[in-house]
């Protein structure tokens, strides 16, 4: 929505569909809310539109208590776009900021750092400092709220770089210290505890439909890293999480957290989801491969107006209201699935994956890095649970007889990159060079782990009038087929 007086319309009948899309703030009151705020709706000349929370924020506007903006999905233009600013956000969302600094957010996209703030700020009003400043206060928000952690412990972790920093940061945004944040909610409702974990609501706009979610996640499970349990409807998905501080262990339910507001009236909602960190930094990063997995930044609404105009898959839409197209929640890890087979992953997993110091449940292993399957190609790594020198796994060797070894060597040093701000294009042509890999698995690999909403794999028959959603009308027309 490009149209300043379209999206005061959204505004004044508070359409949750755009929320997370833009924001919008009022000048007299000095706030900054989402489209579908309850308050009354203020006078069209006090209103000013920005693109993100960072942008109203930097133009001196704090948070509504309200409504709060901060807890929106994302756009949905970050996940489908190609270009730099969608490369950029990405990888903002994934922590790189926070680890590496701008300057390593810019190696990572192949241009100097004067380059990425000059576009990001052009277009979204706000350059990755301050875009990550937002999900830094977002994270301390969400810590303070839901655990007991020390104040000092949280500013570190939302990945502030001082108190200090953190303190200021927080006045500025919220209007209130941390300390005040805090004391807004009860403490018998601050229940994340290193044995409890953290609990999470992660939203959704529009309908989700979540039995194909679910469906897919357990027909894929690789047992010892993933697990589905409980009936159609009410089930659990738990997987580990190699992250970029520690592990994690994350649990996600089925049932929407309030089936009521995903209806015309009330679009939304959220998966309730609890996450388990040896590291409380990799807080955000974990949410961030999440939504990934779960395609939470969706747009459905644009998706099923383009595919439910076509006469083939509209009874699908019409069925299926909020179908997602599942990314990946480790893209290395995925790539290497797709290619040996979920009954091979497991192999892997048994012989090379590391074990976690505490298993939960039937989960006791993070999925082998690809520089620990590297060696093992090579006949130089670590064989079963990890332990240098042993035996290759039962059954492990004629795994890496085919192009396992090379995606491993590729992945390991550098020459294939999947992370969330990798150009699409550029992987894909990498994944080509490699002895073995046929288009099709590539297709499937550029969908899931890439996040591209428009794939077709070679022999698949798919109209240009679907995109840029090609990848999410196949999703229909498998569902369908499953039934």
């Amino acid at each position: 929505m490009t149209d300043q007086d379209t999206r005061y319309e959204a505004v004044r009948s508070r359409d949750a569909r755009f929320d997370g899309e833009f924001f919008f703030a009022v000048e007299t009151t000095g706030i900054y809310c989402r489209p579908s705020c309850p308050a009354v709706t203020p006078k069209r000349h006090n209103v000013r539109f920005f693109a993100t929370a960072a942008a109203a924020q930097g133009s001196g506007f704090r948070a509504c208590r309200r409504c709060r903006p901060d807890a929106v999905p994302g756009s949905a233009d970050w996940n489908a776009r190609a270009d730099v600013v969608g490369r950029a956000m990405r990888l903002i969302g994934d922590g790189v900021v926070d680890r590496e600094g701008v300057a390593g957010l810019a190696v990572r996209l192949g241009y100097s750092a004067r380059q990425v703030q000059r576009q990001l700020t052009a277009e979204l009003g706000a350059g990755p400092v301050a875009l990550a400043r937002a999900q830094r206060a977002h994270t301390a928000r969400v810590l303070l709220q839901t655990t007991g952690l020390p104040v000092t412990e949280i500013a570190f972790a939302a990945g502030f770089a001082s108190v200090r920093q953190f303190n200021d940061t927080v006045r500025t945004v919220y209007a209130a210290t941390p300390t005040a944040l805090r004391a807004a909610v009860r403490t018998a409702d601050r229940t994340a505890t290193p044995s409890a974990g953290i609990p999470l609501r992660l939203a959704h706009r529009g309908p989700y439909h979540a039995g194909a979610v679910f469906d897919l996640l357990r027909r894929e499970a690789v047992a010892g890293v993933e697990e589905v349990s409980g009936p159609p409807g009410g089930r659990t998905y738990r997987r580990t999480l190699r992250l970029p501080y520690g592990t994690g262990i994350v649990a996600v339910d089925e049932r929407a957290g309030d089936p009521g507001r995903a209806s015309a009236v009330h679009p939304g909602g959220w998966l309730d989801a609890r996450l388990h960190l040896t590291d409380p930094r990799d807080l955000t990063t974990a949410v961030q491969r999440l939504r990934r997995l779960f395609d939470l930044d969706s747009d459905p609404y644009a998706v099923d107006e383009r595919l439910g105009a076509d006469p083939r898959l509209a009874p699908l839409v019409a069925a299926r209201p909020g179908l997602r197209a599942p990314g990946a929640a480790d893209p290395e890890e995925y790539a290497v699935r797709a290619v040996v087979g979920r009954a091979a992953a497991e192999l892997l997993v048994r012989a090379y994956g590391k074990a976690l110091d505490a298993p939960c449940g039937t989960l006791t292993h993070l999925f082998p890095e690809p520089a620990v399957l590297a060696q093992a190609a090579s006949g130089s790594g670590p064989g079963p649970g990890g332990r240098s020198g042993a035996e290759p796994g039962a059954g492990t060797e004629s795994v890496f007889e085919g192009p396992l070894g090379a995606l491993a060597t590729a992945l390991a040093d550098g020459t294939v990159r999947l992370d969330p701000g990798v150009d699409r294009d550029d992987a894909q042509e990498a994944l080509l060079a490699l002895p073995g890999l046929d288009a099709r698995t590539i297709a499937e690999i550029r969908a899931r782990a890439l996040g591209d909403p428009d794939v077709v794999p070679p022999g698949v028959h798919a109209p240009d009038t679907w995109r840029p959603w090609r990848t999410y009308a196949l999703h229909h027309l498998r569902a369908a087929e499953e039934r």
